[in-house]
């Protein structure tokens, strides 16, 4: 079995046992984590200088609509509403299954090339199987390990067809991919279900949806805000019927009561954040401390590279500040002064893209941090000549001056997809390419200029 040691970086294990090494041996045996130390000897593996980097646990990406990667930016001056309508109602309906192929691959790679190396694409643009399976072929292609959200497009409804939220999610789809694409549940890309939940779908559609991810031991994941609730009293008969528990996740969640927080959180439910989006499209504040104040915390995503950058630093920065505010403001308004110190310290975010994400997915011990015996996922992220340098506090350097762009090395599983600051692909001219030609005719629906093809030219 392959051995390759990592020398002499600054290792951020984000474990309890092994802390932060200011100058530490990472050793990689196959696709697992063999061993820790401040100096390892290893004859046969081959070496990898890591002085000048830190040495971390790969990014999770907790939440992304990856089949939006083609359409990059077009959102970016939209709220929710418009969102709604021009994209679920409109752009999204013309969306051949190379386009979801396509805009995937793409945002894996680029999710890997800033140190990413689990991704939950909450796909939720599959209005045939084939747009279903073009989504997961592309994720394998690429790489990145992932958790395929399985979802269902939310177009208008044409004359004599229901509303989609009175549609059951189709239990013959997810049980198609259990039994086919999807069936090795410790393979790099698993299956999840990308649900309505009440606060879009009718009490009946949340039961059905809720009652067979419990059934098939997935995770249900959910948008939870936006407007007012398809079904008003929903979580309560939901918990009443005993469907609400560990399998689920809320997403955003920035309306629920305090009430309803408090109960999911002594249910064992998972929350994931957007925060970047959330303040810039109108979701309302991220919910972060709200989760604090009840010992829990949320696990983070870029949510829609249509909007917003995908960079995972620039999301926990974006939560950290956002709630910080919230927290210098309360304190303002109750003695008139400045708080006596920061209410969240940063190496909670870091927490919130590494192991927060592994638990959302129920993944804490094989993902998330570094430690013998866990899968090797590792980014490999440059100070720079002058960036990040000097080093006092490692956890802080790393989430305040850190950046995607600067990673060097990624590893997932024990194996580079990028090395020496290149992906390790062949064909990203040609992906280039293809998801530039699948944005101009997909927003050529709204008449959207580009200058993609006009760039890609000169």
């Amino acid at each position: 079995m392959a051995l390759l040691l990592l020398r002499s970086g600054i290792v951020v294990t984000q474990d309890a046992a092994h802390g932060v090494l200011p100058a530490g041996d990472v050793l990689v045996e196959g696709d697992r984590i063999a061993a820790i130390a401040p100096r390892l000897e290893a004859p046969n593996a081959e070496v990898v200088d890591c002085s000048g980097h830190f040495v971390l646990p790969g990014l999770i990406n907790a939440h992304m609509h990856t089949w939006q990667t083609a359409l990059r930016s077009v959102a970016a001056n939209w709220t929710l509403l418009e969102y709604f309508r021009h994209v679920h109602a409109g752009l999204a309906t013309v969306f051949v299954p190379e386009d979801v192929h396509i805009a995937t691959l793409a945002g894996a790679l680029n999710q890997l090339d800033h140190g990413v190396t689990t991704l939950v694409d909450w796909a939720h643009n599959n209005p045939t199987p084939a747009h279903t399976d073009a989504g997961v072929e592309a994720l394998q292609q690429s790489g990145i390990r992932a958790a395929f959200f399985h979802g269902s497009p939310k177009p208008d409804p044409k004359p004599g067809e229901p509303h989609f939220s009175e549609v059951p999610h189709p239990r013959s789809e997810i049980e198609r991919l259990m039994k086919g694409p999807l069936s090795d549940r410790n393979a790099l890309v698993i299956l999840g279900m990308a649900v309505l939940g009440p606060h879009y779908s009718t009490l009946e559609v949340s039961a059905h949806d809720f009652a067979l991810a419990k059934e098939l031991g997935l995770i249900a994941s959910m948008h939870q805000g936006g407007g007012e609730a398809r079904t008003p009293g929903g979580w309560e008969a939901l918990m009443a019927q005993g469907l609400v528990g560990p399998h689920i996740n809320v997403v955003h969640g920035n309306n629920l009561t305090d009430a309803q927080l408090k109960a999911f959180v002594e249910a064992g439910v998972t929350f994931s954040i957007t925060p970047e989006n959330e303040m810039a499209q109108g979701h309302g504040h991220p919910i972060t401390g709200r989760l604090r104040a009840l010992g829990a915390a949320p696990s983070i995503g870029v949510d829609l590279e249509s909007a917003i950058a995908g960079d995972m630093f620039t999301v926990a920065r974006m939560a950290l500040a956002s709630q910080r505010a919230l927290d210098n403001a309360a304190e303002r308004a109750k003695s008139g002064g400045i708080p006596g110190t920061s209410t969240i310290p940063v190496r909670e975010a870091l927490d919130w893209m590494t192991t927060r994400g592994a638990a959302m997915l129920g993944m804490g011990d094989r993902i998330g941090s570094l430690a013998p015996g866990k899968q090797a996922d590792i980014a490999i992220m440059s100070l720079g000549p002058l960036a990040m340098w000097p080093v006092h506090d490692a956890v802080a350097t790393v989430v305040m001056q850190g950046s995607g762009a600067r990673m060097r090395d990624v590893l997932v599983a024990g194996r580079f997809a990028k090395r020496d600051g290149k992906l390790l692909r062949a064909d990203l001219a040609a992906i280039r390419t293809k998801l530039a030609a699948s944005g101009e005719r997909i927003l050529g629906r709204l008449n959207v200029p580009s200058i993609s093809r006009q760039v890609a030219a000169e």
